[in-house]
C-alpha cells in the first residue's frame, strides 16, 4: 500500500494534509469526499463523469498531472470561478507522482 501526502484548502480557506492511497484506483475527488473536506452533496455531484464541476479545484503545485481530456476542457470552459490552474478534481487519478499535491477547492457555485 502506497499513500501520498497531499494537501487540501477546502471552502472554508482551512488547509488539511492528508495521506491518500494510491492503489485503490481513487481520484482526488473521491479522496475529498472520503475525507469530507466539503459537505455532502456539494463536491462530485455528478459521480465523476467530468459533467457539472462541483469538484472543480486549483492545483497550487508544481506536480505533473495527466493532460486534460476534452471532456474536462469542456466542463471547465463552462464553469465559474475558472482559473489557469484549474482542474477536475475527478479526473485526477491519485498516482506515487501526486507526493505533495497542493489543492485548494473551487467555490461552490
Amino acid at each position: 500500500m502506497v499513500d501520498v501526502k497531499i494537501k487540501v484548502t477546502d471552502r472554508e480557506g482551512i488547509k488539511h494534509e492528508i495521506l491518500a492511497p494510491t492503489d485503490m484506483a481513487m481520484n482526488l475527488m473521491e479522496v475529498v469526499r472520503s475525507y469530507e473536506l466539503a459537505p455532502e452533496g456539494t463536491i462530485g455531484v455528478c459521480g465523476g463523469m467530468a459533467m457539472c464541476a462541483s469538484c472543480q479545484c486549483y492545483i497550487n503545485s508544481n506536480n505533473e498531472l495527466p493532460p486534460m481530456s476534452d471532456d474536462e476542457e469542456a466542463m471547465l470552459s463552462e464553469a465559474f470561478d475558472v482559473r489557469t490552474n484549474s482542474r477536475l478534481g475527478c479526473q485526477i487519478q491519485l498516482t506515487p507522482e501526486m507526493e505533495g499535491l497542493e489543492v485548494e477547492l473551487a467555490p461552490e457555485s
